[in-house]
């Protein structure tokens, strides 16, 4: 028998996914260990070989492929444990990390001190040279000057370099020389050259990706490593594949090579997980992802089918933050997840996150010595969580360290901890509701013609007052919400892109060097598949245009219908392709205006399983009246008067074609889903939760 394991590490749990021959997934759940990830990682994985009546090793030795995401990357920038980087530029422009983009979302407040660049400016050298960006030597490079800079970075005991020069995209000798010299000189220190990394124009873009990368080579080739080393000796032979931010998977080497894909990798794959769950039931292409953990409130769209794709992932608030440049996934996060702390400022408001419990200590509810009051603290004194069946019974709940903990805030806006509770719960909700604004409505997306589902342990909590607000009528708890990400995984493809630039236009479209470009991609990405194809003789190769109206800032991603540009029809296909995407998103189209390309993308993807297919139908029934045994029922609170007596679910006990109306509690072994007075839901066929709103 052949098992797939994904499992992903976020900043609370870490969730395991199990698909057997079968193809009914499993879900193993346990607190992640930060000091060393595969401990946490081995107690996941027992859990859901348990789930399967196989001990650890057993499932271990019947895996074929193990594909793997974590949070390790982000959390070591949130927290400023990457490495020590020097940042090496071209002599002149010492100040791109510096003054970033420039960006500012009030101009006139001077009070704000101007943000820090990601690696700070003692820690940047300037080396003699210039291309100009036809991609001829300007000023030669001055390699004697190099060495020195090269000997200064060894003295100052650098751990990793990144190295940025000017359109070095155009012409990337100096570059590459300058990597040369740090191979003789420093043997072993971790580089990043910016063409190899991110190809694209836009020098800060450029520079902010090769600076991120860089730092966190020397963390990432050593976790990589490490778990590599831990799943051997633990008895795993089959693949290990990464979880990229780019909404795939990859081998070790890949990214060990380019560890910013890391970042959001988990994240990432919670949209897969969204498409082929809304496809299963029928629910249309335009999906929103919500999946809630226990540090934050991830929000995504997968919009016609398709994942989508930015450049504008920002580490940190906009602007202020860096940016990460390269093309990712778009998911955009806030700080209200279950871990999420309340509290009271000076003026008497009450507001919820960014600051999280995580999982050491965790909520005052987990019993692990936490003392902040926290969303989940919140649930657990409303009544929702079973202290005795969280994660299946493997983890008691201590209300009564809840009930002091929110009694910290409630005593001093004057409210019962219920009503405090169920405001923190409602507090938390709204900003989730205008992250989803941010991707929907600013996106020229209507929330009330799309699906949503939702995932995450914490998701089942408020998912059906978010859809309410928001008028959704199609909305799905899947089985595997509490593991969403870890979901995707099983659903991804193996995923390589690379890009180039090449700045044209409809004007005077350059068709002998987009096909050059084009023709180069393609070249790089048939070489990796090389390595990974193996038994998998099927892959796709999508090309995108990243273009813009003539004089706009910014460019949208245009796929490129014809998947090759040969000839001026393609070319005119192209320009149409770009007016319906800006009309999608900006609701006008000016075919006056010539199109403007100034990246070109190439994405290859390598099948490793087919998406669930679509169930038929069965009967609804109502659950109370359809049950063999008397519903069990528990005190809850839902922002009236007084408690209610609300009747409990356990999800063995649900089949399919239930329905159950709220006010009701369903408990899944690793999330809860609390179905809201005036609201139900019902187990599908495919045994999905389809909440009704």
């Amino acid at each position: 028998m052949a098992y797939v394991i994904s499992l992903d590490t976020g900043g609370t749990f870490t969730d395991v996914v199990v698909v057997g021959p079968d193809g009914a997934p499993v879900i193993g759940k346990a607190l992640t260990t930060h000091d060393r990830i595969f401990s946490g990682m081995r107690e996941a994985i027992a859990a859901a070989a348990a789930e399967k009546s196989l001990s650890l090793e057993q499932l271990l030795a019947e895996t074929t492929l193990l594909v793997y995401g974590t949070t390790r990357a982000t959390n070591a920038i949130v927290t400023k444990r990457a490495a020590k980087t020097a940042f090496v530029t071209t002599a002149g422009f010492p100040d791109i990390l510096v003054l970033k983009e420039a960006g500012k979302f009030d101009p006139h407040d001077f009070r704000t001190p101007y943000p820090d660049p990601y690696i700070a400016r003692r820690h940047t050298f300037e080396v003699r040279e210039r291309m100009s960006s036809e991609a001829t030597v300007t000023i030669p490079f001055d390699e004697s000057q190099a060495r020195a800079v090269v000997a200064e970075i060894v003295a100052r005991k650098f751990e990793a370099v990144a190295v940025c020069f000017l359109w070095s995209v155009a012409n990337g000798e100096h570059e590459r020389r300058f990597g040369q010299l740090l191979d003789e000189l420093a043997p072993g220190l971790p580089y990043t050259l910016s063409h190899e990394l991110i190809p694209i124009v836009r020098e800060y873009r450029r520079a902010s990706a090769t600076a991120i990368d860089a730092s966190l080579k020397p963390l990432m080739q050593s976790h990589l490593r490490g778990l590599e080393s831990d799943l051997r000796n633990a008895g795993y032979k089959g693949e290990i594949l990464v979880s990229t931010t780019s909404g795939g998977c990859t081998n070790i080497d890949a990214m060990v090579a380019k560890p910013i894909y890391t970042i959001g990798s988990g994240p990432a794959m919670a949209p897969i997980s969204a498409r082929a769950y809304a496809a299963q039931e029928r629910f249309g292409d335009n999906v929103i992802v919500c999946d809630t953990g226990g540090t934050t409130f991830d929000v995504g769209l997968v919009r016609d089918g398709r994942l989508t794709f930015t450049r504008e992932t920002w580490l940190g608030p906009q602007y202020t933050g860096d940016l990460m440049g390269i093309s990712a996934v778009d998911m955009r996060s806030v700080g209200a997840g279950g871990g999420s702390i309340a509290w009271i400022d000076e003026g008497g408001l009450m507001h919820v996150g960014p600051q999280s419990a995580g999982s050491e200590p965790g909520p005052a509810c987990y019993g692990r010595g936490g003392l902040l009051p926290t969303v989940s603290d919140a649930a657990a004194v409303l009544g929702y969580f079973d202290p005795s069946y969280f994660l299946g019974g493997r983890m008691k709940l201590d209300v009564a360290a809840a009930r002091r903990a929110l009694e910290t805030i409630s005593s001093r806006i004057g409210l019962s901890v219920e009503e405090c509770s169920f405001r923190i719960l409602t507090l938390a909700s709204e900003l989730m509701i205008r992250a989803i604004g941010d991707i929907t409505i600013n996106e020229g997306l209507d929330p009330r013609e799309s699906a949503i589902v939702a995932g995450g342990g914490a998701a089942g909590m408020n998912i059906m007052l978010i859809a309410k607000e928001l008028g959704c009528k199609r909305v799905i708890l899947p089985k595997t919400a509490s593991a969403l990400s870890a979901a995707g995984m099983q659903y991804a493809n193996i995923v390589a892109e690379e890009t180039a630039s090449l700045v044209t236009s409809t004007e005077n479209f350059d068709l002998p060097g987009v096909a050059r470009v084009l023709d180069s991609l393609t070249t790089k990405l048939l070489l990796f598949a090389q390595g990974l194809a193996q038994n998998r003789p099927h892959h796709a190769i999508e090309y995108i245009a990243e273009a813009r109206y003539a004089g706009q800032v910014w460019e949208l991603d245009t796929p490129i219908p014809s998947g090759h540009l040969k000839d001026l029809a393609a070319v005119i296909e192209l320009q149409e392709e770009f007016h319906r995407t800006h009309e999608r998103v900006f609701a006008v189209r000016d075919e006056g205006s010539a199109v403007e390309f100034i990246n070109w993308k190439a994405r290859l993807s390598i099948p490793l399983a087919d998406p669930p297919s679509p169930i038929a139908d069965v009967d609804i029934v109502d659950a109370e009246t359809a049950s063999k045994e008397p519903v069990p029922r528990r005190d809850c609170y839902f922002g009236d008067a007084a408690s209610v007596a609300t009747p409990i679910y356990k999800a063995r006990s649900i089949m399919p074609g239930m329905r159950i109306a709220g006010p009701a509690i369903v408990e899944e072994p690793t999330t809860t889903l609390v179905v809201y007075p005036g609201m139900s839901v019902t187990l599908s066929a495919a045994g999905n939760y389809l909440l009704e709103i």
